[in-house]
């Protein structure tokens, strides 16, 4: 049978076999990145998206026949440290999916590349505190602690230490710690009491925090809860959290995914099982919900219907609406909006929701949006430490500029991560600046809250 060219059908994914054994051969592993990399060595068209694919690309061409069978299989190492699971490949433009015949899965194939070098001892101290996110976001409250570290973050003979001790470049943007956290400051359940359920949308949501929301950004959490409060939907935060998993996932330590996992899910599992939908902030803490854990633990009926239950934001916000049970009583303009869409936005497979909502305000107040659906580079501990940093703002160059095509008002992502290194981008390119406002932060603006 001749194998076909290219692929029509939707794309499907292969449960991650991460609990066998043979699945951290490192033999067997480069045998696969072989087949695999010489199938992208044949059609080169994800050259674009981040620098894993110039890497493997620039290797082939090295060699004396530019072949992949001539790559040194200790320099394939050098193309999974480029990696950051941003799953784009995948998503939108790899040909050669599952179901087609060759089955390629250039993200999962790097995460395997990942777990092996993080089981056998090749991941740094400083890269594991990095994507410790609970543990270091621990300090935050701390008034003498939080003081301490955002003054770090802020001075230059400090951050040359980090630089030296932890390999995290002195350019990069860190986040500061909040001086209060959001799950300290913020009510344990809304004012609402009556539940109105839609036809595509629970009548209450459980709110996960996420570590960033929780020690960093509290702010964004507190406007996710004015607006719930605002459309009198009842609302409770999580009783209990750990962190998602992701930092940990995208490290290659799947049993630190899989603490966190037993640590939330038989949590989640009961807002579940009683009717709430769960919504995170942060579309990388939803993303693993509803597709990494499901595809770690596909057996495990609790993660099943965890992730029936989560919903991103706005994924939830404009149901809400499609339902006639959002209020429209927007009273205050935006102006010009730059709004990037993170990649594990993307991937969710919903949408453009958060567009779609700032659609709805402009059909009531002045709203106007620029948007930039291109990876901004940061990807996590991507974009702070010392090797991958600068690659990281080339990545992200032409959405710098494009977020600043149009002078916006506001530059905005849902990802506060990316919106921060876009910030920083923008100003390292001399592109016109705006302030920078998280679009749950945007919306309720045009609601006219305080």
């Amino acid at each position: 049978m001749t194998t076909r060219e290219g692929n029509l059908e939707a794309p499907t994914r292969h449960p991650v076999e991460w609990k066998s054994d043979a699945y951290y051969d490192q033999a067997a592993a480069h045998q696969e990145m072989e087949r695999i990399f010489d199938i992208c060595h044949g059609c080169r068209r994800c050259v674009s998206l981040c620098d894993a694919f110039p890497t493997l690309f620039d290797l082939v061409d090295a060699t004396a026949d530019g072949e992949v069978h001539d790559v040194d299989k200790r320099d394939y190492a050098k193309v999974v440290d480029q990696c950051y699971l941003c799953d784009l490949c995948y998503m939108t433009k790899c040909p050669y999916v599952p179901p087609h015949p060759w089955n390629v899965d250039f993200p999962h194939l790097m995460l395997r590349g990942k777990a092996i070098k993080f089981r056998n001892g090749g991941v740094t101290r400083g890269e594991k505190f990095l994507a410790s996110t609970d543990v270091h976001g621990s300090f935050a409250g701390i008034p003498i602690v939080v003081q301490a570290v955002n003054a770090v973050n802020h001075t230059k003979p400090a951050r040359k230490l980090l630089d030296k001790t932890m390999h995290v470049h002195p350019d990069a943007w860190l986040p500061d710690l909040a001086t209060r956290r959001f799950r300290w400051s913020a009510r344990k359940e809304g004012t609402a009491r009556v539940v109105t359920n839609g036809q595509r949308t629970p009548g209450k949501v459980a709110v996960f925090a996420t570590c960033y929301v929780n020690y960093n950004e509290p702010g964004i959490g507190h406007d996710l809860l004015k607006v719930l409060e605002h459309n009198e939907i009842p609302y409770e935060i999580v009783e209990k959290e750990s962190c998602c998993g992701m930092p940990k996932f995208e490290l290659g330590d799947l049993e630190g995914v899989a603490k966190h996992k037993d640590a939330n899910i038989p949590v989640l599992r009961q807002y579940a099982n009683d009717g709430w939908a769960i919504v995170t902030a942060v579309p990388s803490c939803t993303l693993m919900y509803k597709q990494e854990l499901p595809l770690m633990f596909p057996d495990d009926a609790d993660v099943k219907a965890v992730q029936d239950a989560m919903f991103d934001p706005f994924e939830y916000l404009v149901a809400r609406h499609k339902d006639g049970l959002l209020k429209t009583d927007f009273n205050t303009a935006l102006g010009k909006v730059s709004y990037h869409i993170p990649c594990h936005g993307r991937v969710q497979k919903i949408g453009r929701k958060t567009e779609e909502m700032f659609r709805v305000i402009g059909q009531t107040v002045g709203v106007s949006v620029n948007t930039v659906e291109r990876c901004s580079g940061h990807a996590g501990t991507y974009g702070v430490k010392s090797a991958t940093h600068p690659i990281a703002m080339k990545i992200g160059k032409p959405v710098f500029k494009a977020m600043g095509r149009e002078e916006p008002d506001w530059i905005s992502s849902d990802c506060p991560l990316a919106g921060h290194h876009i910030a920083q981008g923008m100003a390292a390119n001399a592109v016109p600046a705006a302030p920078l406002r998280h679009p749950l932060s945007l919306l309720r603006m045009a609601y006219g809250m305080e």
